[in-house]
């Protein structure tokens, strides 16, 4: 049977490594003492234990080995915690680290202060539970910036697919939609993971969302498509009525069917955009064409006409002279002449002609107004009722004059004030009446 001595734990020499770090307090060979057969313990709140034994060392060389080796492991612990204090250090590689400074301590046979090891290592653990818990709400407050996010992603694109379909900007709109779509896929990417039931809840919303966009479109391309057929049908049928007037002469009824065309062509709707610029190029051509042929043919009635503009402004000057009226009956006869010559005179050009129509309407209008007032002035129904109306003013202001005088006999300001306005409005409206009357008499 082997002898205690021969099972217990031996230390193979080797150099051991300055500790960076030293543990405060007394020195760790103080925690330790060496049996006279070679055998190393260390000193615990719970009484000594063995830690092994150093072959061939005197005893202070076998404590300092075991002390050596209690300094390294301390420096370990302690260098976990300082990276815990002084870094980003996750607390999952903190908890690893520090589950591997415990196997070491729980292996370990080292001489040194093992309560102040346990109680580096008790911080240690705190600051793990520390840093779990401020990672913890760190990935709390990402996943509700993500939600929050996410939701407004969502909510666009309901906007989006909630739209009037008249008021749609479909290009703008699904553009905006496919980088929605790819916000998300950012998000979900790089971003917080969320809970299940919150990302499966948002993605359903914007599903839904993109597809009720996407149904709208289709439905709304397909009916334009539809619509666009209809107005290109339409628009051909004009261009080739366009076409068909192109070489007309009959230059004012057809100026008038073009008009009519054009109306036709806005109420017929758009046609797909190079459907309808095509035929828009062929319907301006037929109508340019038109037009053009009318204005040179314009433009030489409009040198044969300047003849007739001389005689039309001579006789214009002719009749500007009948103004202002003062023989009546010999201005409409000579109003009466002009105008037989102003027909007889034929067309002047187009630009001169509304000017020249003007200026004569107006001299016909004087004429007119002249003999309208002279018809007045000897109408004798209006004149009585005028000279009719002078007898009663003159009786009501006599008698506003007799009131007058009784109210400053009798002294009373007030009936005197209220007789003299009466009085002053009376001869107003009689100096108005007499002169009615006097245009009669005139």
């Amino acid at each position: 049977m082997p002898t205690p001595a021969a099972i217990r734990k031996v230390a193979h020499p080797q150099p051991v490594a300055a500790s960076p770090n030293l543990p405060p307090g007394p020195p760790a060979e103080s925690f330790g003492r060496v049996a006279e057969d070679g055998t190393v313990f260390v000193r615990t709140t719970e009484g000594e234990r063995e830690v092994g034994a150093y072959p061939g060392a005197s005893p202070e060389e076998a404590l300092h080995y075991f002390a050596r080796k209690y300094d390294e492991l301390y420096s370990l612990a302690d260098l976990l915690h300082q990276r815990l204090q002084t870094t980003d250090l996750s607390a999952k590689e903190a908890a690893e680290g520090l589950a591997k400074v415990r196997g070491h301590v729980a292996e370990a046979g080292v001489v040194g202060d093992l309560a102040a090891l346990e109680a580096k290592i008790a911080e240690i653990d705190t600051a793990v539970t520390t840093r779990k818990e401020a990672e913890a709400a760190e990935r709390a407050a990402a996943r509700a910036a993500a939600a929050a996010e996410r939701e407004k992603i969502v909510a666009e694109a309901e906007r989006i697919a909630a739209q009037p379909e008249n008021k749609i900007q479909w290009k703008q709109s699904g553009a905006r939609m496919r980088e929605l779509l790819e916000a998300w896929k950012t998000h979900q990417r790089g971003g917080a993971r969320l809970d299940r039931e919150t990302e499966g809840t948002l993605w359903q919303r914007f599903s839904q969302a993109r597809n009720s966009f996407d149904k709208a479109r289709r439905v709304h391309f397909a009916q334009l498509e539809g619509s666009q057929a209809e107005a290109k049908a339409a628009k051909q049928a004009l261009v080739k009525e366009a076409e068909e007037l192109s070489t007309s002469t009959d230059w004012g009824s057809t100026a008038g069917a073009y008009k009519r065309l054009m109306d036709r062509w806005r109420q017929a709707g758009r046609a797909s955009r190079a459907d309808d610029d095509a035929l828009w190029e062929r319907f301006k051509a037929a109508q340019d064409a038109f037009f053009q042929a009318k204005d040179q043919i314009s433009a030489k009635e409009d040198e044969e006409f300047r003849a007739n503009l001389a005689t039309k402004e001579a006789l214009l000057q002719e009749a500007e002279r009948l103004l202002p009226v003062k023989d009546l009956d010999a201005a409409k006869a000579s109003l009466r002449a002009i105008q037989d010559r102003w027909e007889a005179a034929g067309k002047v050009p187009r630009a001169d002609m509304e000017r020249m129509e003007k200026a004569m309407r107006r001299i016909e209008q004087a004429v007119r107004d002249a003999d309208d007032q002279r018809w007045k002035r000897s109408n004798p129904e209006v004149a009585a009722r005028a000279r009719s109306m002078v007898d009663q003013l003159e009786s009501s202001v006599a008698s506003l004059r007799a009131d007058l005088d009784q109210a400053e006999a009798s002294g009373d300001e007030r009936k005197v004030r209220e007789a003299r306005a009466k009085l002053e409005a009376q001869e107003q409206w009689l100096a108005q009446a007499r002169g009615n009357l006097d245009e009669f008499s005139g």
